[in-house]
């Protein structure tokens, strides 16, 4: 048995968790979560505690387990906190801002570059150089998140590019001037 599904989930109040048809449901005060459920797994809400059954005792089963139980959590949490991601910008000269939906990246190239935030996504720049991606589903945030750092990867020489806050880039020396042999 999969020790992280068998860890139950607290339903803070006003959230709601429903299980039909392979389909389970998540609605609370930020919105609503959906995601389809595959395996031998089901799902009991006793109250306000939400657990994780495991139908067979497969290794396939045993995985799926524990990865629906995080799953559920993290829909939980979104609809009641929700998630940020912060990225920070470092280049010289390089800037972002937030333009209605569109995040308006110049980060060194001859033409800014427009992101689109997709439906559930919100962008915020508390500065030129910080972006913060908002939303309740901890997979867009993130994959969102990962796709504006893939415009300019942190480069190890510099340190330019597109980071998450916190991350460390580790600098390499670079060329040096050695002495000719003659």
């Amino acid at each position: 048995m999969s020790r992280i599904g068998k860890m139950p989930i607290a339903i803070p109040a006003g959230v709601t968790v429903e299980f039909k048809n392979g389909v389970v449901s998540v609605k609370g005060p930020k919105g609503a979560l959906e995601r389809k459920v595959v395996g031998n797994v089901d799902f009991v809400v006793e109250g306000n505690v939400l657990t994780v059954k495991a139908l067979d005792e497969t290794s396939e089963t045993n995985a799926k387990h524990g990865l629906y139980r995080a799953l559920l959590q993290g829909m939980v949490t979104g609809v009641t906190d929700g998630f940020t991601k912060g990225l920070e910008v470092k280049g010289v000269g390089w800037k972002v801002q937030v333009q209605g939906n569109k995040l308006v990246m110049n980060v060194g190239f001859s033409h800014p570059v427009e992101m689109v935030a997709p439906e559930g996504i919100k962008f915020e720049c508390p500065s030129q150089t910080e972006i913060n991606v908002i939303g309740i589903s901890k997979e867009l945030v993130g994959q969102t998140a990962a796709n504006i750092r893939s415009v300019r990867v942190p480069e190890p020489y510099h340190g330019y590019g597109i980071r998450y806050k916190g991350e460390y880039v580790e600098h390499k020396e670079g060329k040096t001037s050695g002495k000719s042999k003659k």
